[in-house]
């Protein structure tokens, strides 16, 4: 592709012998490019990389280990949701040999948020990502309430992950009461007209629709129908207390 281009370019200023030197420097390049496998790609943000399941699952358990200890109290039923969570998506034993993994290698070592985070994020799509930070949340809840400590490390962690501020605040409020939560879930404000509300909905829906993670395992799939439900339970308190 950049032979033509500077072929064009190189007979624009200087003609035939232009265009031939800009030919050979433009197949130069693409031959660099393909050698490189992608480095334009890479420069442009286009990125080919992906994360092992064996990584991937060790970097989410170290995230989980983060959020666990924010509030400085390690929580049994915390541990117990974790451990519930992985036998369900990766089995007993893939989930048992996790655990070895990183109590031998990992948990006496310092976790940083930003490097995980930022290694996720570059090799996992969003739709995933949101369920990550879902998946936080329902850890912070499993004692039955999420602490500011706890809500402040997803929060910083949702950052890292390159998570929009609306769409983290929809994923809060799933998880506390206030008189707005619908509306905040539905990602709009509470002054807004019925035709933005369905709007809102319908949005909201695409986003969070079960098959998007239709790749993932059965624990992600659960945990996107669980969103997926709170929209719709959102929505439909929105309709009944405006009569829609």
């Amino acid at each position: 592709m950049f032979k033509w281009i500077a072929a064009v370019i190189g007979y624009m200023y200087f003609r035939f012998p232009g265009a031939i030197l800009g030919f050979i420097v433009g197949t130069l390049i693409d031959n660099w490019s393909r050698g490189s496998g992608g480095a334009f790609k890479q420069m442009f943000g286009e990125q080919d990389q992906k994360v092992s399941p064996g990584d991937f699952e060790l970097n989410l358990l170290s995230l989980c280990s983060l959020v666990i200890k924010a509030d400085g109290q390690v929580s049994q039923s915390e541990m117990d949701y974790v451990r519930s969570y992985f036998v369900q998506a990766y089995g007993k034993e893939r989930a048992n040999a996790t655990f070895r993994t990183f109590n031998e290698l990992v948990k006496n070592r310092e976790i940083s948020a930003l490097r995980i985070s930022q290694y996720l994020a570059a090799r996992t799509k969003y739709p995933a990502r949101l369920q990550i930070i879902h998946f936080l949340f329902g850890i912070a809840q499993a004692d039955g309430k999420v602490s500011d400590a706890e809500a402040r490390v997803i929060q910083e962690i949702a950052g890292y992950l390159r998570i929009g501020r609306m769409d983290f605040e929809s994923l809060k409020a799933m998880f506390f009461k206030s008189a707005d939560n619908a509306y905040k879930i539905l990602e709009i404000e509470k002054s807004a007209s019925d035709a933005e509300v369905k709007k809102a909905y319908r949005t909201m829906v695409k986003k969070y629709h079960p098959d998007k993670l239709g790749h993932m395992d059965e624990a992600y799939r659960k945990g996107a129908q669980e969103k997926f439900n709170k929209v719709q339970e959102a929505y439909e308190q929105i309709q009944k207390e405006r009569g829609i």
